[in-house]
This record gives C-alpha cells, sequence and structure tokens, in this order.
C-alpha cells in the first residue's frame, strides 16, 4: 500500500466568498486550481445535485506532497445541515492562530494551544499554535464512527491503512498509508452517524491498476460500492478514474488512478483569478 496517498476531504460550501476569506487569508492556504461544470458530476462529486457547480481546491502547496480542501459549490444552494460524521481537521500553524486573532475571526481554546475555528458552514478546524510544519501542516482528518473496531478493521483490514495508534479507553484510532501523510483519525461517539446534507468525501489515490481489483474486493466481502469503476472528465484538463466506496457508517471514499491525478492537479497559476471572477468576493 506504499504508493497510495492521502489526497483531499471534501466540502460543500453555500458562502464561496466567506470561505475563500477563511481558507486564504485565515488558515494561509492557496487556490490550487478552479473549475466549474454545468451539470452534475457522475460520481456525486458534488452530492446529488444535477445542476452547475463548482470546485475549487485549496491548500499549503501541490496536491502531490499536500492534503487539501476541495471545496465544491452547488449554484443555488446556500447551507447544508452538518451532521456528527465530520469532527475537524487539525493542523499545525502558529501564523493560522495569529491571522484568526487580526481578523476577528472567533476562537476557542480546546486545550492547551490548541484551537478550534469555525469554518463558514460550521466545519471545525483545530489550529496547533506551534511554528508551521516545512512539510505539509495538515496533521489528521477525524471523523465519527459508531463502532471504533469495526471500522479499524474496513480501514486497516481492507483498504490497507497502518494502525498508528489506538485507545480503546478514549476510542480513538489513528490510521495512515505512510508517516508524512496526513493521517485519518476515527472516534466513536457511542451512537450512529448523522451525515447531514454537508457529507464530505475523503480521497485517496493508488495506482490506476489497483482500482479494479479495490472494487472487487469489496464486492467479494459485502462492502457498499457507490460508484463502481468510472472514468471522470474535466474540461481541458485530463480524465480520471475513480471508485467511490462507503464504509461501515456511509462514510465516502474516492479512490482514484494516480498517475492521470497527477497530471489533472497541477497548479493552475491562474485558480485565484477564475475563483474571484465567480465568487464576487468584496473583502
Amino acid at each position: 500500500m506504499a504508493s497510495r496517498r492521502a489526497l483531499h476531504f471534501v466540502f460543500k460550501v453555500g458562502d464561496r466568498a466567506r470561505t475563500a476569506r477563511f481558507y486564504r487569508e485565515l488558515l494561509g492556504m492557496r487556490v490550487l486550481r478552479h473549475e466549474e461544470f454545468e451539470e452534475g458530476c457522475k460520481a456525486s462529486c458534488n452530492g446529488p445535485y444535477d445542476g452547475k457547480w463548482s470546485k475549487t481546491m485549496v491548500g499549503y502547496g501541490p496536491e502531490d506532497n499536500h492534503f487539501v480542501a476541495e471545496l465544491t459549490y452547488n449554484y443555488g444552494i446556500g447551507e447544508y445541515r452538518l451532521g456528527n460524521d465530520f469532527l475537524g481537521i487539525t493542523l499545525v500553524s502558529s501564523q493560522a492562530v495569529s491571522n484568526a486573532r487580526k481578523m476577528g475571526w472567533p476562537l476557542k481554546e480546546v486545550t492547551s494551544g490548541v484551537f478550534e475555528a469555525e469554518a463558514p458552514g460550521g466545519y471545525k478546524f483545530y489550529l496547533e499554535d506551534k511554528e508551521q510544519l516545512k512539510q505539509d501542516p495538515v496533521w489528521k482528518v477525524t471523523l465519527g464512527v459508531s463502532n471504533l473496531q469495526k471500522s479499524v478493521s474496513y480501514w486497516s483490514g481492507l483498504l490497507g491503512m497502518k494502525v498508528y495508534e489506538k485507545d480503546e479507553e478514549k476510542q480513538r484510532a489513528l490510521l495512515g498509508y505512510a508517516d508524512n501523510q496526513c493521517k485519518l483519525e476515527l472516534k466513536a461517539g457511542g451512537g450512529a452517524v448523522d451525515h447531514g446534507t454537508a457529507f464530505g468525501r475523503i480521497a485517496f489515490s493508488c495506482a490506476k491498476d489497483e482500482l479494479p481489483s479495490i472494487e472487487a474486493l469489496m464486492k467479494k466481502e459485502n462492502q457498499k460500492i457507490l460508484t463502481p469503476l468510472v472514468s471522470l472528465d474535466t474540461p481541458g484538463k485530463a480524465t480520471v478514474q475513480v471508485v467511490i466506496l462507503a464504509d461501515p457508517d456511509g462514510h465516502e471514499i474516492c479512490f482514484v488512478g494516480d498517475e492521470a491525478f497527477r497530471e489533472l492537479s497541477k497548479v493552475d497559476p491562474n485558480g485565484n483569478k477564475l475563483l474571484d471572477d465567480r465568487a464576487f468576493l468584496l473583502f
């Protein structure tokens, strides 16, 4: 599984202007690329919506070696209901904490040196007040689960993730594909997982040749496949192949062929302008 990479988490956003301000000015990320689509994604990348939508990738560096955020905006939809599925993204950046204070953005210290900031839409980010890492500052994505052991068995046993930490008392586990990648933290909350309408998706890449094997394994193990292996087109860019899965709690998981994705995900120097032209930023 050494070739697998953690890529991004998909957020549905209702206010592109305020959202862009949070990611760019507070977190200090940059727009890597922005794309517009006239109809819904064949793999439901934008959720269960058929109309016009956009995708904006933001992060601390190129997608080749950084975990980033995918911001999907469905035209005409201004808000989504949060569930208890996405519990937060943790990143290490004293600069982000400083930015939030300068902007007057609400911060709540949850533990010593760790501050909670809420992105537009209610998505939680945990900012460690330490010098920003030279590599990717994004440390982990935390998802809620109903049964920790069942989830660990799925993510480790079927998807091949390494278990870095497991704490039965605190009902949490930390997993990942490599030491230098963003980790996945699973936390059991003692009840069913509610995805609301704001539910996201976590994406990983693998060798293109692995995609049929992943799909076949899920069929063999009677696991849910949301979208069987399919090709996705982006106007003027590379076509990628993906298979979309769901874990035992319904968290959506995308596996995409790495070779074509590296071509698709090249940084677009015009990304900022393309987003601003559409979002009508006033900040």
